[in-house]
């Protein structure tokens, strides 16, 4: 599984401006059940997902096609870790460690 941190790199007026594109950007990866959380960061200088994946560079590759990202917007922090404890309602997203 995946955190993906953005950041806003200028004005919250281009983040604004782009805001339509970048829902639908999350939306779509929603309904292919890649991203499972989504949320404005607070203060509002970013956002933060949870995606689904053991590839990373599919991840990448997906971050690549946000509107923000191609549009220079924002800057994305990907951090990978193995889901090792959750919720009973999400044990269908624990890992086992590789290695």
């Amino acid at each position: 599984m995946f955190v993906l941190e953005l950041t806003y790199t200028g004005p919250l007026e281009r983040a604004d401006a782009l805001m339509d594109a970048h829902i639908a950007w999350v939306d779509r990866l929603f309904a292919e059940g890649v991203f499972i959380a989504s949320g404005r960061k607070n203060p509002r200088d970013g956002g933060v997902i949870l995606a689904v994946g053991d590839d990373r560079a599919r991840i990448e590759e997906i971050v690549a096609g946000d509107p923000f990202t191609a549009d220079g917007v924002c800057v994305y922090r990907i951090t990978e870790f193995t889901v090792a404890r959750t919720a009973p309602e999400l044990d269908r997203f624990r890992q086992q460690p590789v290695g």
